[in-house]
């Protein structure tokens, strides 16, 4: 299959992680995927899809809002690409709408499929209705919550939204790397527990409501550490909460991890916090891959893909006690940790790989071509 996939990211987020990411996994699998990003994000956006492996990468002006003048200049090179591809597969409204008319004056219109990252409703207005239902071959979320959005809105018929999560590279994240130099870095005794929350700083990411799971079980007695590793515009009032309770010597916050894979192996239990859905949830999938014991809220993708006590310890969302409780667990029990770790690793490696989703999402090129052809004059 040939797909080009067009991502107009200004920075590196979760929908330029997964296009970059399944674009380098089709390569993999033998397919051809070309990323088109946005024109002058060299640092914030290609650099890292090269390091995340995807190597066919072109660009288009992508500006924000109407700009007849650029818009026409993106279409004229969209229209002369689509001959050469099986599909084009977009991830934001900007690139969904130019290659909506693009098809609509190509000779050679191609099957377009949407990906939805996040959790926000689309508004059901006349041109959204033409978007999704008539120019719109298939839609993919990241999750199946957002899926039944898109189905209760009524914009595309059931059968052509479908759900894939995960995505996790697992070249990049596995079992077995070593974590020692991180732990070093937190100048942490060999033996000492060590608690991680990966996320930006930002008030949805819970770690308000850490800081106070980790108030209550530094009062039960509990030898551990956490770290925060992320950075964001929370930072300050975080720091000021950790103060506030008293960890100063409890929990340590190190920014962005260069090395984020060794970050996570030298976790003893991986935390995921969220107060509310932010799509994806990537990291979630980074800590199964690498076997940690998670323990995570019950909020979007979680509850649809971990079950409580096989492959993860599952809390109520914003529920300091609860996550305090299901952190105590698997800090007291070692085999716990070690059986819920396998179990997360067996189902990343079984149903939540980059691999994993870009088989399924060929398959459903592979379709879409067909159909292109059988109703093609």
């Amino acid at each position: 299959m040939k797909a080009l996939h067009l991502m107009s990211c200004r920075g590196w987020s979760s929908d330029a992680y997964w296009a970059a990411g399944i674009c380098a996994e089709l390569e993999r699998a033998g397919h051809q995927a070309t990323l088109v990003c946005k024109r002058g994000t060299d640092a914030a956006v290609i650099e890292r899809a090269r390091r995340a492996g995807a190597d066919r990468i072109d660009t288009l002006a992508f500006t924000s809002g109407l700009h007849p003048r650029a818009d026409a200049a993106d279409l004229r090179r969209l229209i002369g690409w689509l001959p050469g591809a099986d599909v084009v597969h977009v991830h934001r409204g900007k690139e969904h709408w130019l290659a909506a008319v693009a098809n609509r004056f190509a000779a050679t219109p191609r099957p377009l499929v949407r990906t939805r990252h996040i959790v926000q409703v689309v508004r059901p207005h006349a041109l959204n209705r033409w978007l999704y239902a008539s120019a719109t071959s298939l839609v993919v979320t990241v999750t199946e919550a957002i899926r039944r959005q898109y189905v209760a809105g009524g914009l595309v018929p059931p059968e052509r939204v479908v759900a894939l999560p995960g995505g996790v590279d697992l070249r990049r994240f596995h079992p077995g790397l070593d974590g020692g130099a991180f732990r070093r870095s937190l100048a942490l005794a060999p033996d000492m527990p060590l608690i991680g929350l990966v996320a930006g700083l930002r008030v949805m990411k819970g770690h308000r409501v850490v800081v106070d799971a980790v108030r209550r079980l530094a009062a039960s007695g509990r030898r551990f550490h956490v770290v925060f590793v992320g950075a964001g515009s929370f930072e300050r009032p975080i720091r000021q909460a950790i103060v506030d309770a008293g960890l100063e010597n409890r929990i340590t916050i190190t920014g962005f991890a260069p090395d984020l894979p060794a970050a996570i192996a030298a976790l003893d239990v991986a935390l995921y916090a969220a107060l509310e859905s932010d799509g994806m949830s990537r990291v979630v999938f980074e800590y199964l891959a690498m076997a940690r014991p998670v323990v995570a809220t019950r909020v979007g993708v979680v509850p649809e893909v971990l079950e409580d006590g096989r492959t993860a310890l599952l809390a109520p969302a914003g529920e300091a006690g609860a996550l305090a409780e299901s952190l105590g667990r698997l800090l007291d029990d070692a085999a716990l940790r070690a059986r819920v770790g396998a179990a997360g690793s067996e189902l990343a490696r079984e149903r939540l790989s980059g691999a994993e989703v870009a088989r399924r999402l060929a398959a459903l090129y592979a379709g879409l071509a067909r159909g292109a052809e059988r109703r093609a004059p």
